[in-house]
């Protein structure tokens, strides 16, 4: 995908990964950048920061009427959306012991906010013949998060949903991306780890903590290149293989660390 002269829409666009990507779009020349966020003050501050091409809008993601109208609302202020990104995601911080309102809160945001925005995009993207879905999922959707369970189940899905869209809708001219990067410098990060969450601390151990921006700058290279899997580390596509060829394996290692971590 060529970001010249298109209409994109980013959900969770406040702050994070969504900032990011929503300054990176504007920048490669897109024609509009609609930036949705539960949270419509800060949005509109990082929209006024881009410029002119930015607009921001308040959207809960988990609430499926507030995405149809959304939706409605960019097509009939810009004419269609090319490139829909849902970029909201929410993080538990434990395990099975987590009450069954944050997996709820997980189920929701992580992954029927996907299905909810590729059912109100895709009858006008398939009469156009064309659009792109990204969907950002997270390297838990292909690994796993070490004391998130909510987390790691609902990025599992949300890979899978994404995969079978791709499958489903490629042969119609839709793309789909699904971004998976493993560390990024997001207060969702910094939070865990202040807080002394596990799965922060598995994360900042395992390798490179990217900025925002760099994840933006793989998700270009991605998007250009209409990859399914977008992976800003690299490592992952690794570490990913080794799951698949030893997945017992691969599990004592992650027990080793959790122990190292919590000695």
């Amino acid at each position: 995908m060529n970001l010249t002269d298109r209409i994109v829409v980013v959900t969770g666009a406040a702050g994070g990964i969504g900032a990011a990507l929503s300054r990176r779009f504007a920048a490669e020349g897109a024609a509009a950048v609609v930036l949705a966020d539960l949270d419509a003050d800060a949005a509109r501050a990082v929209a006024e920061g881009i410029g002119p091409v930015a607009h921001a809008a308040a959207l809960d993601v988990t609430d499926e009427e507030q995405v149809r109208a959304l939706v409605a609302d960019t097509e009939q202020r810009y004419g269609r959306i090319d490139l829909f990104c849902a970029n909201a995601g929410v993080t538990s911080g434990g395990g099975i012991e987590v009450d069954d309102a944050a997996w709820d809160r997980a189920w929701r945001v992580n992954v029927l906010a996907h299905v909810y925005s590729a059912r109100a995009v895709l009858p006008g993207m398939l009469s156009r013949g064309g659009g792109h879905l990204l969907h950002t999922c997270s390297a838990a959707g292909v690994l796993t998060a070490v004391g998130d369970a909510a987390y790691t189940a609902t990025k599992h899905a949300s890979v899978g949903f994404a995969e079978w869209l791709a499958i489903t809708y490629r042969d119609r001219g839709i793309r789909v991306s699904a971004l998976c990067p493993q560390g990024v410098d997001t207060p969702m990060l910094a939070d865990g780890i202040v807080e002394g969450h596990l799965g922060a601390r598995v994360i900042a151990a395992s390798g490179a903590v990217l900025t925002a921006d760099q994840v933006a700058d793989a998700t270009i290279a991605g998007l250009a290149e209409e990859r399914f899997l977008i992976l800003p580390h690299p490592e992952v596509a690794d570490y990913a293989r080794r799951r698949a060829e030893d997945p017992d394996g691969w599990q004592a290692g992650l027990r080793k660390l959790v122990r190292r971590l919590t000695a």
